[in-house]
Order: structure tokens, then sequence, then C-alpha cells
């Protein structure tokens, strides 16, 4: 356990009596145990004194993706922790795309396994569907008791409904969460891009937003039928921010996140026909990019997470229509956050994964847990090739302009810290 006192550090937690005040924080065997104006340095403590020191419950991505098993060469989860670790985040929720899938229970406690000692802690989610194949439901349940914190395929729409509708029934049972990524397959087709006006200049071939809508329509349709839980992860269009505001509106437990790529960037920089760019759900227009920051700033968008998929660069380096889709994001979610959401904002979206998901997130205060984000808010700098700790090096933020930086986290007993 490493005992620690932060220096001047002002604390962002609406939750905390100390929130928006700048103050000491002693934390030994992993617990806050003294908050005051001012602390005197005591041996055995490590001291951290940074200009701007800020403060903030431990951030939460609810989609990050790692490899391992399988695709170690994209990334482990030993070193993906350590990336997440040192990017601010003190929790991710694992996606099950790795070969073979966390599709049951043995899969689910080897990376819960290869997670353990990290400062950042690891909640895996379950594969909806066997092999994520769409075709047969996964050992849910199993996954539940062994720690799965939610069940869903990984960028695959559910294109049949009536399991879409037995596995919102099943998942009551037992209080569990079902993710349903909404696109429907025939209307995207070999869309590689978003329809509209960069699409057509570049002879690209367009994907709908309706292909989005049109399943989100569907789920929350089965959603309120069976009732449950759902979450529907990185929404992109003003079609699917309409419906979900409507479904919560009516009383329907329902969730949804939006990716930072989405939030930052818009299908402008495609120009280039870079494809570090491709993603999915794909960069949509600036007028929508503008209304998923509206909609995070009024609360219809719960959370956001940078949707953080390593892919090497066979997949990536290569003509735009037959590269992969994805983008790496921890490195880059908080400094690209702060240039377009305020602070306070930011951080509740990346707490609010927590409480999406049901995991505890203790508040900044005597005797509470110290699982805390660390970070400055002032400076302003360029993303470079240099500040890329993932083994891969796919990220479509290479060279945007980020504010403010990321110092680490304590969390689990250990304080981590950027160089």
């Amino acid at each position: 356990m490493t005992q620690v006192i932060l220096k001047q550090a002002k604390i962002i937690d609406a939750s905390s009596p100390f929130h928006n005040q700048v103050m000491d924080i002693k934390i030994e065997n992993g617990t806050i145990t003294q908050i005051e104006k001012e602390i005197a340095t005591t041996s055995g403590f490590e001291v951290v004194n940074v200009p701007n020191l800020h403060v903030s419950q431990g951030w939460m991505d609810s989609s990050v993706s790692f490899g391992e098993p399988g695709y170690e060469d994209r990334e482990t989860i030993e070193n993906g922790l350590k990336v997440a670790a040192k990017s601010g985040f003190t929790a991710v929720a694992l996606q099950p795309n790795s070969n073979p899938t966390i599709d049951n229970q043995a899969q689910v406690r080897f990376v819960l396994d290869r997670a353990k000692n990290q400062a950042t802690t690891l909640y895996p989610i379950g594969a909806l569907t066997k092999g994520s194949e769409g075709t047969d439901l996964a050992e849910l349940f199993d996954m539940k008791n062994a720690g799965a914190i939610a069940f869903g395929d990984y960028k695959k729409a559910l294109q049949n409904a009536n399991l879409q509708k037995i596995a919102l029934q099943y998942v009551q049972d037992f209080d569990g969460m079902v993710i349903a990524f909404c696109q429907d397959s025939t209307l995207k087709g070999i869309g590689i891009a978003n329809e509209g006006e960069v699409s057509t200049k570049l002879g690209m071939k367009g994907i709908p937003a309706l292909a989005e809508e049109l399943q989100v329509a569907r789920n929350l349709f089965l959603l309120e039928y069976t009732g449950g839980k759902l979450h529907i992860p990185t929404i992109s269009t003003q079609g699917s921010i309409k419906l979900i505001k409507e479904a919560k509106a009516k009383g329907l437990n329902v969730t949804c996140s939006v990716a930072v790529h989405n939030l930052v960037l818009n299908d402008e920089i495609l120009m280039g026909f870079d494809s570090r760019y491709k993603v999915l759900p794909p960069l949509r227009e600036e007028a929508t990019r503008k209304a998923l920051v509206e909609a995070v700033l009024e609360g219809t968008i719960d959370c956001i997470t940078s949707d953080h998929n390593p892919l090497d660069i066979e997949l990536k380096k290569l003509e735009f229509d037959l590269a992969k889709d994805g983008t790496i994001g921890l490195e880059s979610a908080f400094g690209a956050l702060l240039t377009i959401l305020p602070l306070e904002v930011i951080v509740n979206k990346l707490t609010a994964n927590k409480l999406v998901f049901n995991i505890d997130n203790p508040s900044i205060k005597n005797g509470s847990k110290a699982d805390i984000s660390l970070f400055t808010t002032e400076e302003n700098w360029i993303f470079g090739k240099e500040n890329i700790l993932s083994k891969s090096k796919n990220t479509a933020f290479l060279g945007q302009k980020m504010k403010g930086k990321v110092i680490g986290i304590y969390n689990n007993g250990q304080l981590i810290m950027n160089n």
C-alpha cells in the first residue's frame, strides 16, 4: 500500500462536502484519513505536489478492448490496464471481442485473473450470444456469477428481435443488463462512412443515420414490452438522441453512451482518406456532432466512453474501405473532452459509467476508500506519438489539440503517475 499526501488539490466531486475546495488529502492504507487546508509532511508518505492539481472520484471507461486472450499483439490486459491508469481511469469495462470470445464463466474468470493486483480495476462484459454470432444466447447467468457486469456483442447488432426480447426477459431474474449496439446491417450494407455530403464528395458508400435509429427504435419497443435494463452504447445520430429521450420520459430503464471521437471530430476529417478515422458508428456531420454535445450537457446521454479499440498496423494501414473500424482512445480521452465540455460535466460523465453499471464510487471524504483520478486543467498541447502508451498506435487524435493533462490515479492502494 502506498501512503500518499496530495497537496493543494482542488476537489471536483459534487457528492463530497469539500466540492470545489482546494485541500490537502492524506491517504493511508488505501483509505482517505484526513482532508484539511494544510497537512504536515509525514515520514513514509509520498507527497504529490503539482501546480493546478485537481482530483475527482475515479473515472470509469465503459468500453475498452484489450485483445487478450488471442490478440496479445494488439494489447495485453496488463499493459492495457497500465495505459488506463496513466489515462486517469480507475476502472474499465472490458469488451468480449477476444479470441476465444468471453462467452462463458471460464473466460470471465481468466480475464479477471489476468487483471489481479492492478491499480485500475477490470470489469468484464460477457458476450450476449455464443461466439458473438447472434444465434444462441451465451451462458449469461453463469457469467454474472463469475463477475460479468453486463452482456453484449461488441459492435454487432442483434438482428434477431425475438432473441433480443428473450435476453431482456431472461436477465431480469438476476438483475442483469443487456448492452445493445444498434445498427441495421441491411441498411448499413457495405457502407464505410457517414451518409452525407462528405461521403458523396469522396465517392464512399454511406452509412445512413437510419441504420442506427431503426435498431434503437426497435430495441426500445422491445424494452417497453419486456421491462428490464438496457444500455445502448456509442450512439451517434440526432434521431437516436430523440428516441432515447422519449423512452426515458416514459420511464423505461435505458441508458446510453457516446464515444469521445464522435463528440470531438466530424466527418470532414475524412477528406484525406486516412483510415485512422474509420470508426463504427462513423464520424457524423458537424450539426450532429454539436447535437451530441448538447445531449451530453442536457443529460440525455448518460456517460462518455473512449471506445478504446487497439488494432495492429496490418488491419489499419490499408485503403479506407479495407481497413478495420476502431481507434485507441484512453490516452486522449480527457484532453480531447476538455476542449469541448466544462470540467464538471466531463467528470460527471466519466464517473457516471460506474452508476450505469451499478459499481460503487466512493466520495472524496474522510473514511472513504481512495478511488481517485488526478489531473490538471490549464495546459494546452498537441497529442503526438510520444503520448501513445498502447501497444497499438491506431489513434484518431494524432495531431489534435488537447487541454489539461492527466497526472495519474490512486486506487487499490496504488499510486500511478505519469512521468
